[in-house]
Parts: structure tokens; sequence; C-alpha cells
């Protein structure tokens, strides 16, 4: 086996470790600590924090790749090959696709409908009675049957068996989490009053995520839960696919525009003067070009870029990760303007308030002004710019690959599933479950991601009250 790094991996795993020192961080500071236990204080903030959780701890496992080489003739098979089926050796796989690598192998022959166990259009066959049309049974949903009559009280049993492991599991943590937070009752200090943490919303909107996560893998074992598109792939298989490519656009996109947003908004507003006019010059003249046509003739002139030098890559997953890392580069580069504008007209207020004065009489560098003073007054602007602009980001990569211009047709994508089921929806019989996928995942993050930064709005901006 050997280890495959993709750019955007490298990226994701770096954010990961931010959002831990961000954590140590939040854990050192008691007035950092007390906002965000406030955050935390809403139900609705402890359901959604933890929605938004699972989504990123999917796109970390769908960020881990390697390849299973085939074993020589000559050389034992090493116990990688046994957790990955033969059809899949030379292949660039990821920790999700080694779970979920019966979806990759039960591909049909064309559409089905969920739950189903024929195809959902007739074919042609021919008979010893000649020509007819007839639904082809399909090759990996409902094999185990003895008869098509037993579905429903299959499913249920099933259904069954996924309750008790989502309900074991969630008893387990329940009963883990209890004992320290016993231990934290008793050797607390009689001084520290807290208000509780709506613990009861976090464990069944945990039992509830268990579930349905439980639920849908386990099912997706005998029948393809959310169907199948036209070249017969598991639309279940796309969906989860494509959380990796949602979350690293809302969040490393943050990672492009969050620097340049912020030297140049923090300096507009400081230093003034002609600074402040070449900067005001550049992002009014990027606010005057619509975003869409300035992001299409990047893409376009980054895809030349790409069909001339194909060389560079070693796989087409590659090129496609390639080609992801560019989209987030320009939609980083093109999206900054908003948060520029209000750290300027933010530091042009603070610039004048009397303790920034007093450290400008006794001499104090402009630099070590921005720093001690400016930029911790700034910090909840930035988050709650961030967390707002993150389901954003999310839709304008399902827009633009509706469009055309987003990311490569092979990688998995809300977006192209959305593009892809557009003649779909215009057939006859109508192919539903491929645009509902897409829209039902992409819902759930976006919504999720809303619900939270209204709460961190609430708590972090002093206007807000």
């Amino acid at each position: 086996m050997s280890m495959v790094w993709l750019w955007t991996d490298f990226l994701l795993w770096i954010l990961l470790f931010v959002l831990i020192w961000g954590v140590r961080s939040i854990r050192h500071s008691s007035q950092a600590r007390k906002q965000w236990r406030k955050v935390f204080e809403s139900k609705m903030a402890m359901a959604t924090g933890l929605i938004l959780a699972v989504y990123f701890a999917i796109a970390l496992i769908d960020s881990v790749h390697f390849k299973v080489h085939a074993p020589e003739a000559e050389t034992a098979p090493s116990p990688w090959h046994a957790l990955v089926e033969p059809a899949l050796y030379d292949k660039t796989l990821s920790l999700f696709d080694l779970a979920t690598q019966h979806l990759m192998l039960s591909t049909e022959r064309t559409y089905s409908a969920p739950f189903a166990l024929q195809e959902y259009s007739s074919s042609v066959v021919y008979t010893e009675d000649g020509v007819s049309q007839a639904y082809l049974p399909l090759k990996y949903a409902g094999g185990h049957l003895s008869s098509p009559s037993e579905q429903m009280a299959d499913i249920g049993l099933k259904s069954l068996y996924a309750f008790l492991i989502a309900f074991f599991i969630t008893l387990s943590i329940w009963l883990f989490h209890g004992y320290f937070r016993l231990r934290a009752f008793v050797f607390r200090e009689p001084t520290q009053t807290y208000q509780a943490l709506p613990w009861g919303t976090l464990y069944i909107t945990l039992f509830f995520v268990l579930f349905t996560l439980t639920w849908l893998l386990y099912l997706s074992h005998f029948y393809h839960v959310l169907g199948t598109d036209k070249v017969g792939q598991d639309v279940l298989y796309q969906a989860f696919k494509a959380i990796r490519t949602g979350v690293m656009i809302g969040l490393l996109t943050t990672l492009v525009m969050l620097p340049l947003a912020l030297i140049l908004g923090i300096s507009a507003g400081y230093f003034k003067g002609w600074v402040d006019d070449l900067i005001q010059y550049l992002y009014t003249t990027l606010n005057s070009i619509p975003g869409v046509l300035l992001i299409a003739a990047a893409v376009l002139v980054m895809q030349s870029l790409l069909n001339s030098h194909s060389d560079w890559f070693g796989s087409t997953e590659e090129r496609a990760d390639m080609r992801l890392l560019f989209l987030i580069l320009i939609l980083g580069v093109t999206s900054w303007t908003g948060l520029c504008r209000l750290l300027r007209a933010e530091t042009l207020k603070i610039s004048q308030i009397e303790y920034v004065t007093a450290a400008k009489a006794f001499g104090l560098g402009g630099f070590s002004i921005i720093r001690r003073h400016i930029m911790p007054n700034l910090l909840h602007l930035v988050l709650i710019a961030l967390v707002l602009d993150f389901s954003g980001l999310v839709l304008a990569e399902a827009v633009l690959s509706y469009v055309g211009v987003g990311v490569d047709p092979t990688t998995p994508s809300w977006g192209n599933m959305i593009n892809q089921a557009r003649l779909e929806m215009a057939r006859e019989p109508m192919v539903w479950w491929s645009l509902a996928a897409a829209f039902g995942f992409m819902f759930i993050l976006v919504l999720a991601a809303n619900l939270f930064s209204d709460r961190v709005q609430w708590v972090l901006d002093p206007r807000a009250h």
C-alpha cells in the first residue's frame, strides 16, 4: 500500500490543526470560553454544531487517500489486500471508499428507483415467443430475498437493527460522558456557576444522526437506498462523496480570502491616505465585474492550462484535485471584498478611540497598535463573516458546477449531480432521486450552517443584543 497525498487533503488537515489550535486558545482565555459557552447554551446551536461536525468528519475520512497495489505472483498478499476488493487494486481510494466499496462495485446497467428490485425503464427482451418489453431485475439489490413480497418486512427488520445499533452507541457515549460530567461536578469550585448546557438536545440529535447513517449504510448492502443514475452508479455513494467537495469549498476558500481581507481592510482603515484610495479602487473594480463572469473566465483559463500540460499529473484524481484547488483559489480571490470593506469601516472607527490615540502618543508603532489594539477588536467580526460566508460558498459551488464552470465532471459534487439531473427531470418517466439526494444533503448542511451562524452572530456581535 502507498499513501497518496492530494493538495486539498493536505490543506484540509492543516485546517483541522488550526481549529484545534483555536480551541486550545479559547480554553486558555476566560472571556472567549464564556462567549463560546454562551453560544452552545442554545439548543439550536448544540444540534447544528453536531451536524456540522459530522459533515466535517466525513470530509476528513474522505481526505485520507491510498493505493493498494496488486500483489505480484511471488509476493504474499499483505493484510491490506484482504480489506480491498481485487477490482479496486491500483486505484486511488480513501478511507471512506474502503468503508463503502460495496457501493463502488454494485453498479447496475441503468436507472433504478430507491429500494427498487428492478430497473426503472423497460428493456427489449428476446424470448421464444418473440420480442417483448420487460423490467429486468437488478443485479445487486434484493438478491437475498426469496420473494419480492418479503421486501417490506426485510426493510423493517433491518431498520430495527439500525435503530438498536444507534441506540446502544448513543447510550455508551452518554454513560462515558456522564462519568466525566459527574467528576467535574464533584470537584467543581463552589463559586463556579454556569447555566447548564442542553446535553439532552445533543444526545437526541446524536441518536438521530447515528440512526440515519447506520440505516443508510446498513441497508446499502442489500438495496440501492437512493437509487442509481443513468450509468447505474449508486446515488447514495455520490451524495456522500460530494460532502468532501462542499466542505472543501466552504472552509478552504476562507483560508484564501481571510489574509487578503485582513491585511487590505485593516491597512485601508488605519493608514488612510493613498493606501486607502488604492485598496478602495481595487475592491471597487473587482465588485464592478459580475462575479460569475469573472469566475467563469478564470476557470476557463485554468482549464486550458491544465489541458495543455496534462503531463503534470500522474492520474485523473490528481488532475481533478488540482482543478478543485484552483476553483478554491479563484473563489477566495474574488470573495474577499465584502469582508475587506467591513474591516476597513470598523478599523476607521477603532483608530479614533482614546486608547489607540494614547498608544500613538506614547510612540507605539503602527503594526504594534494593529496587533495589540485593533486586531483583537475585529476578531468577532471576522469569525461572524466567515461563518456566514460558509453556506454561500457551498451554494456557489453548486451554481458554478450547474453552469459548467465548477469542479471537474469526475469530481463528486452536489452541483454536478444537479447538473446531470436536468435532463433526467425532463424524461418520461421522470428520474427525481438524483436531484432530491443532492438537494437534501446540501440543504441540511446549508441550513445547519445558517442556524449556527445566527447564534454566533447574536453572541459575539454586541450590536445584535
